[in-house]
């Protein structure tokens, strides 16, 4: 039966903070005959205290960008999205996360400049307050519109009404404290003229004149421009041009503006002259020599217009390139007196903002930078510098460089790992940069308390590697690796076609193995290749080499029935053919990671190799083992030779209960141009396809709806007819055979059937023989079978502590000897202690559908847990909370589930996620200490908890948007200025606006929704304490130099008036004698 994915509700955002707490006592899962739960060693009751999964920050790009905003004064950027989200950003570190309910698109945004306040338009018609002065925002006030559709909104600087421009062409005004409307109505019909025949179309600008907030500018769509008379209701003036209109700019002392228009053109109106423009220019149109119109260009989208006080205004505006430049990139050009510099942009430019230095419209705006809104990226121009250079960028957004195909995360890492990756990551940054600071420096960190290394790792689709440091809920990009350097580049379509069996993105990341103490790397790509990569502090050159020398690959892991036919000439079949050709010439390696193995599996009989569906690495041992669906291959990286090659049949030994007959792999055509994901989904049957493509919609990076986890096993389970794959490994220290006495080194083999094999490894017993005689394999057939494809296993001791496997710590491949020997320390794999009794230790076994502890070395059962029966476990890791262990499930139907370990009692089962990507099930990942993360978008990471500590201690981690700042002081009007009234004129809004002067509104027009008053909403408010406590320092301390200054004041007109009285009794004395004549 196929199993459910998809639940068919809404999960809220973020969820509730309720905390759970359980308790491991009390008996188990029934367990076999003849054992009791009390009687096994590492059952003590264990106190478990998780959380519901609230998220904790996003990290990257926001998707699918749609509109930004600036307070120039708090220095906070906004983005909104095409899906209701907002991504708030400040300096380096300071980020949120918010979201719309309705997940409409956000057209645009307005913050209440240095009020700690922003309102989103969305797409549906309904305007959003949201309270910035609280850790995580939350939405004050809403207002939804029913008989008209938002075109346009712009809220004037220290102004509390807010102009709303509608699909009709009306302009309704909402008062931003009550988030109510006025009874003040600017109707279409009354802004132009009434001789007008056709209506002017929706509303596309709305701008007070900067010295005269009584006229309010309107642009509509169809090409009228109005200044009207707020405070006599009428137009003023109305400026005509016979092209659509797309933005509006002010010059500061209103008295002209600029129009942007869909011919390319750009139009400059003085505001007494409505009849005629006073200058047409098209910036990017070719100029005829007989003085007639230019050509059109394509329409510019956005003009702004900033001025200076020392030199030539700033014209910054996006599009109006000429039609004849087919397939030029976007641009962003710069007019700057005589000079016009057009700026290339990698992807198509969204929006755009100028910065200045000033929030008032009517002063000199001294522009400083342009902030760019790509589709996939952020650019931010300095203004101020010869040639126009960029900032760098400190926010991580370069997660979707290349496409995400893979993800690993680990917490509490080696303390010495971060700075030892930054070291050599700093040295890959580019340069050119602007020397300046970044401008969008506003709010605080955090103060949390947890100071544990966080590594992330991301697999890319052009073969790179990103190592991440993911510490404090911050994300910072320590060291790029590209995988593709070993490679050569097929110089011809031809080449191209002999070799690869993927056209596009071959060196595409598949899985990765990660051993942070020795520091050794192993990635697997779709091109069925295996890197292994040891770390070093220095630069060599050096030549790359192969398993079994330069012209030789590992064979196509098959079963024996499967003789290849040694063909190799181009009209029979291909045949010991790899699918990348290795680079030839030596390789120079920065510091860094430096690869030291190449794999790569060929074709037999004409048939590709099949992709690596798991893979595993031990410093300890010098092995890797990676798998797929005929087998198994073992290589040993330290005498770079292959050491097993075999089918997945051969792992069971003829007398093995649980033996099956070879299955010949079915023959699959793989399309010339299909994509490398795409090529994946050929594992699997039609019947598969269409199941997962009944549930799943998108995919973030194929092009159709293809499964491509590293661990293919959750969905080659339900297909049965499909051959038994390799789905897991894990190297332990282990007994191999029931009943042994003594541990050794061993290897668990996981297939996609359930099976879990125990595979014997032996090593050289001296450590100066192990690069001389070779290490032994062999199989010990097959320890317990599960229900669904194996996904992780684990060793546990006689405590419940976990066993990791044994790693060999970290030396420089390129030291010394001496520093080597110094170095190289073999961790012993787990106390004498605990191997003590008869059941010295617990295998943890999880697959798809079960979990089950297994007691060693008698590798009987103790302990059961049907994880699920309706749907099937796509991740699930052994993870450590609060010193103790349990094993971590995702599920593809949303659901997230710990269990206990040993004793698998169930702790957690929250319904969180609907699987509705499968990106999600590709990403997903579990770590130590309550943390997890996926990827939420093509270009967003998306970190979780499931940690009481984290959640308690979550408030004060998040990083805090707004900071008390002072407005700057408004601009001096000057003497003549205040004296003749030539400064900038202000307007009683409350007068004019409020209910008393316009009357109230009509209740069908709009609908007010007031904002979530939960508990969440409640706890977020107290977050803002510390800053009113900070607001209300500052505003004493200004009370206190306010009250100094006048007792000062005082002090001088009591002196003043002392000399004053002195004065005139001298003169009384003076004259009081004296008749009126003598005067």
């Amino acid at each position: 039966m196929a199993p459910s994915l998809v639940t068919a509700h809404r999960v809220p955002l973020l969820m509730a903070s309720g905390w759970m707490g359980f308790t491991c006592a009390g008996p188990p899962t029934p367990t076999p005959a003849g054992s009791k739960a009390g009687q096994v060693p590492g059952a003590q009751p264990v106190e478990y205290k998780l959380c519901s999964f609230p998220q904790t920050v996003r990290h990257g790009f926001p998707y699918q960008p749609s509109s930004m905003a600036f307070d120039p004064v708090q220095k906070i950027l906004a983005v909104g999205t095409q899906t209701g989200a907002l991504r708030l950003f400040g300096r380096a570190g300071v980020e949120c996360f918010c979201q719309h309910e309705s997940g409409a698109a956000v057209i645009q945004l307005q913050f209440l400049i240095n009020e700690g306040a922003l309102v989103s338009a969305l797409a549906d018609d309904s305007i959003h307050m949201w309270n910035l002065r609280q850790k995580i925002p939350a939405i004050l006030h809403s207002l939804k519109f029913n008989r008209e559709r938002i075109t346009y909104c712009h809220l004037p600087f220290q102004s509390k009404w807010l102009y709303i421009g509608t699909e009709r062409g009306n302009i309704h005004i909402v008062n931003v404290e009550s988030f109510t409307l006025s009874g003040y109505v600017i109707m279409w019909n009354k802004a132009i003229e009434l001789s007008t025949k056709t209506h002017p179309g929706p509303v596309v600008h709305i701008s007070d004149n900067p010295m005269d907030e009584g006229k309010l500018l309107i642009g509509f769509e169809c090409g009228i421009v109005v200044l009207w008379d707020l405070k006599s209701k009428k137009a003023d003036c109305r400026y005509n041009y016979d092209e659509a209109i797309h933005s509006v700019a002010w010059h500061h002392e209103g008295k002209q503006f600029v129009c942007s228009h869909s011919d390319g053109t750009l139009t400059t109106w003085n505001i007494r002259v409505p009849a005629k423009s006073a200058q047409i220019i098209t910036p990017h149109g070719k100029q005829p020599k007989d003085g007639k119109k230019p050509e059109p260009c394509k329409p510019i989208l956005k003009v702004e217009y900033k001025t200076t006080r020392a030199g030539d205004p700033f014209m910054v505006l996006s599009g109006g390139l000429s039609y004849d430049t087919v397939g030029r990139r976007a641009c962003l050009t710069v007019m700057h007196g005589k000079s016009t510099a057009v700026l290339e942009m990698d992807y198509p430019i969204v929006d755009f903002l100028t910065l200045c230095e000033t929030p008032y419209p009517n002063d000199f705006q001294e522009p400083y930078a342009v902030m760019v809104l790509l589709e996939k990226d952020l650019v931010l121009i300095d203004l101020g510098q010869i040639g126009y250079p960029i900032f760098e960028n400190p926010y991580p957004l370069t997660i979707h460089e290349s496409p995400v195909t893979c993800c690993e995360y680990f917490v509490d890492c080696p303390a010495e790992l971060i700075p030892a990756l930054y070291s050599v990551g700093s040295r890959q940054k580019r340069q050119g940069y602007s020397k300046k600071e970044w401008p969008i420096s506003g709010g605080n960190w955090g103060q949390g308390t947890q100071s544990y290394p966080e590594i992330i790792i991301t697999g890319h689709a052009d073969g790179s590697i990103k190592f991440w440091d993911a510490s404090a809920l911050m994300l910072q990009v320590l060291y790029k690796l590209k995988t593709a350097k070993v490679f050569e580049k097929a110089r011809s379509k031809e080449e191209k076609a002999n070799t690869d069996i993927v056209e596009e993105d071959p060196f595409a990341i598949q899985t990765m193995s990660w051993c942070p103490e020795s520091r050794m790397l192993c990635v697997a790509g779709v091109s069925a290749h295996v890197l292994i990569y040891r770390f070093s502090k220095q630069e060599v050159t050096t030549e790359v080499v192969q398993v079994g020398g330069t012209n030789q690959s590992v064979r196509n892991i098959e079963p024996p029935s499967q003789p290849s036919t040694g063909s190799n000439s181009s009209d029979g079949p291909r045949d010991n053919i790899a699918c990348l050709q290795v680079r030839s010439s030596p390789l120079k390696q920065s510091p860094g990671y430096q690869v030291e193995l190449v794999i790569q599996l060929v074709w037999v009989s004409g048939e590709p190799p099949q992709p690596i569906t798991s893979l595993a690495i031990n410093s300890s041992y010098g092995l890797v083992v990676f798998g797929n669906s005929n087998g198994l291959a073992v290589v040993d990286y330290l005498q770079k030779t292959l050491l097993l090659n075999m089918g997945t049949s051969e792992l069971y030994s003829p007398s093995d209960p649980y033996h099956r007959q070879p299955r010949s792999p079915r023959k699959v055509h793989i399309p010339t141009g299909t994509s490398c994901m795409s090529r994946l989904s050929n594992l699997y049957s039609e019947s598969v396809k269409k199941l997962r493509s009944s549930h799943f919609s998108k995919l973030c990076y194929a092009k159709d709806n293809t499964f491509t986890r590293s661990r293919s096993s959750s969905v080659t389970s339900i297909d049965r007819e499909s051959r038994e794959s390799i789905s897991a490994f894990h190297f332990c220290e282990s007994y191999p055979r029931k009943m042994d006495g003594a541990v050794g080194p061993c290897l668990l083999v996981g297939t996609t059937q359930g099976t879990v094999v125990m595979v014997a490894l032996s090593l050289p017993p001296a450590v100066d023989q192990r690069l001389q005689q070779p290490v032994g394999i062999s199989s010990c057939g097959t320890m317990v079978t599960l229900k669904g494809g194996i996904l992780t296993m684990a060793l546990l001791d006689a405590t419940g502590a976990l066993l990791p496997p044994s790693f060999e710590s970290w030396y420089d491949p390129n030291a010394s000897d001496e520093e080597k020997e110094k170095s190289r320390r073999r961790r012993p794999a787990s106390p004498p202690s605990s191997q003590e009794g008869p059941e010295a230790q617990f295998a943890v076994l999880c697959s798809e559908k079960q979990a089950k502890v297994l007691a060693m070395p008698s590798q009987t059962r103790v302990y059961k847990h049907n994880i699920t029966e309706s749907s099937f476990v796509l991740r699930a890791d052994v993870v450590q909370m609060a010193g103790a262990y349990c094993i971590a499930c995702f599920c593809a139907n949303g659901h997230i589930m710990t269990l206990s370990l040993p004793s698998l009692r169930p702790l957690l089962d929250v319904n969180y996620l609907p699987l509705t990507d499968m990106r999600i099930a590709r990403t997903f990942c579990f770590s130590n200490l309550g943390q997890a993360l996926y990827l939420t978008s093509p270009t967003e990471i998306q970190r979780i908890t499931y940690s009481q500590e984290t959640c308690d201690n979550r408030q004060e981690m998040l990083s805090e948007l707004f900071t008390p700042v002072e407005t700057p002081e408004a601009p001096n009007r000057g003497f003549f200025k205040g004296l003749f009234g030539g400064g900038a004129q202000s307007l009683d809004r409350e007068d004019l606006f409020g209910e008393t002067g316009a009357g109230k509104a009509s209740r069908s027009l709009a609908q007010h929704i007031p904002g979530p008053a939960g508990m969440e909403g409640m706890k977020c408010a107290a977050s803002g304490v510390v800053g009113d406590l900070a607001r209300a320092r500052i505003a004493l301390d200004e009370r206190g130099q306010k009250l100094g200054e006048l007792e000062d004041r005082t002090a001088a007109m009591m002196a003043s008036a002392d000399s004053f009285s002195k004065h005139a009794h001298d003169m009384m004395l003076k004259y009081k004698d004296k008749k009126w004549y003598q005067l």
